[in-house]
C-alpha cells in the first residue's frame, strides 16, 4: 500500500473549506484556508511573532512539569498499597485506547479527513474518543478546525500569545492555553465549521450518545479490575487509575499540546503560527507533538516526517491500511515539503 497525495475534492467537505489544502501542490496555500464565505484568517499570511519571553516559557514548563511529577510520586507512593501491576496495565490500556481515539479518531480522521475508513472503524474511534472526555465530538472538531483558522492570532480559541508581556499577563497566557480556555463560552459562529459532521448520521449518532461512552470508559476499567481481583476494592481502584487518574493524563498531555507546542520546540517549516515541534509530547501524545509539521501540513495523516520523529498514531494508520481498514491516506510529497522547509533548514541539509 502506497500512501496517498491527492486533489482535495471528495476528502474536503461541500459546504465547508477545511485548512486542507497543503497537500494538493496546485492549489496549496501557505495559510490555513477560509471557512464558509466569511474570508481567510486575520493575520494568517504575514503576521510577524515577537521573540517569545523567558517569563512565558518558564511558566508553561513549570504549570506542565509539575502535575506529571505529582503524577509520577503518587505510582512510586502508593505501589504495593493502591496501585500495582494491574492498575498500572489498566491505566496504560485505557490511556491508549483513548488517546488514539484523540489523536487518530477526533483529529486526524474526523477534523482533518487525513485519510478513510469503513464506518464501524469511524464509530470505534468516534467512541474511543468520546471516552477521553474532551467533548462531544463534534464541538471538539469545531474548535480544532476554528484553531487551524487563526492559529495564535485573533480567534485562535487557546494560543498563549495574547494575554501581555507582564508577570500576570504570562500567567494568565500559559493558563488559558493549557486549560482556562474550556471555561469560555463558544461563539455563535462554530457550527459553520462543522457542517459536514453535522450531516453525517454516525457522527450525531456518537455525539448525542457522549454521555454514554463517558460512562463505559469509566466502568470498564472497573469492571476489569473488580473481575480480575474479585473484590470491591479492585473495582475502586480500576474506576481510579483506569478511569479517573487516565482521564487526568489524557488532558494533561492533550492540552499541553496547545500550550507547550506552541512555546517550547523547533520549528522546521513555515506556518504563520508559533507551533513548534516537541519531542516529548511527541511521544507521548503518539505523534501530535510535531506540532509544527501539522500546522504546516494540516491533513496529513503523518506528523512525524522524519524517521527518527516517532508517530504511533500514523503507525497505526498504516497497519490499518494494509489490513484494508483505511484507505486515501494522505501524506505530503517529499517536493511539497521541501518547498515550505525553512531556509536554515535548508542549508543544514544541504
Amino acid at each position: 500500500m502506497t500512501d496517498h497525495v491527492m486533489p482535495n475534492t471528495t476528502a474536503t467537505p461541500p459546504t465547508d473549506r477545511l485548512p486542507a489544502t497543503d497537500l494538493d501542490p496546485d492549489t496549496a496555500t501557505d495559510s490555513a484556508a477560509t471557512v464558509g464565505n466569511e474570508g481567510a484568517p486575520e493575520g494568517a499570511k504575514d503576521h510577524t511573532f515577537p521573540e517569545l519571553s523567558l517569563k512565558l516559557k518558564l511558566v508553561n514548563l513549570v504549570a506542565v512539569v509539575l502535575p506529571f511529577i505529582g503524577f509520577l510520586a503518587a505510582f512510586v507512593l502508593l505501589w504495593g498499597v493502591a496501585f500495582n501491576w494491574i492498575y498500572l496495565g489498566l491505566l496504560v490500556a485505557m490511556y491508549s485506547i483513548t488517546a488514539v481515539g484523540i489523536t487518530v479518531g477526533f483529529h486526524r480522521l474526523f477534523t482533518h479527513r487525513s485519510f478513510e475508513c469503513p464506518g464501524w472503524v469511524r464509530m470505534l474511534f468516534g467512541i474511543f474518543g468520546s471516552m477521553a472526555v474532551q467533548g462531544p465530538v463534534i464541538e471538539w472538531v469545531a474548535d480544532h478546525r476554528r484553531h487551524h483558522q487563526h492559529s495564535d492570532v485573533d480567534g485562535d480559541p487557546h494560543s498563549p500569545h495574547h494575554h501581555g508581556d507582564t508577570v500576570a499577563g504570562v500567567i494568565r497566557g500559559a493558563f488559558h492555553s493549557h486549560v482556562g480556555w474550556l471555561f469560555r463560552g463558544r461563539p455563535k459562529n462554530s457550527v459553520r465549521y462543522v457542517r459536514d459532521l453535522l450531516e453525517d448520521p454516525l457522527v450525531r449518532f456518537v455525539n448525542r450518545h457522549f454521555v454514554l461512552w463517558v460512562a463505559l470508559g469509566l466502568l470498564i476499567p472497573a469492571a476489569i479490575g473488580g473481575l480480575v481481583t474479585m473484590s470491591w476494592t479492585g473495582v475502586l481502584l480500576g474506576f481510579l487509575w483506569g478511569g479517573l487518574a487516565r482521564v487526568f493524563l489524557v488532558h494533561h498531555v492533550t492540552w499541553s499540546i496547545n500550550s507547550v507546542c506552541h512555546i517550547w520546540g523547533t520549528r522546521d517549516f513555515r506556518s504563520h503560527d508559533e507551533s513548534r515541534n516537541n519531542v516529548i509530547f511527541g511521544v507521548l501524545a503518539f505523534g501530535e507533538g510535531w506540532h509544527n509539521n501539522h500546522h504546516a501540513f494540516p491533513t496529513s495523516a503523518r506528523h512525524g516526517l522524519r524517521w527518527w520523529e516517532i508517530d504511533l498514531s500514523y503507525m497505526l494508520i498504516r497497519g490499518m491500511a494494509l489490513v484494508g481498514l483505511a484507505r486515501n491516506v494522505r501524506v505530503p510529497t517529499a517536493e511539497r515539503q521541501q518547498s515550505k522547509r525553512l531556509q536554515r533548514d535548508q542549508n543544514a541539509d544541504s
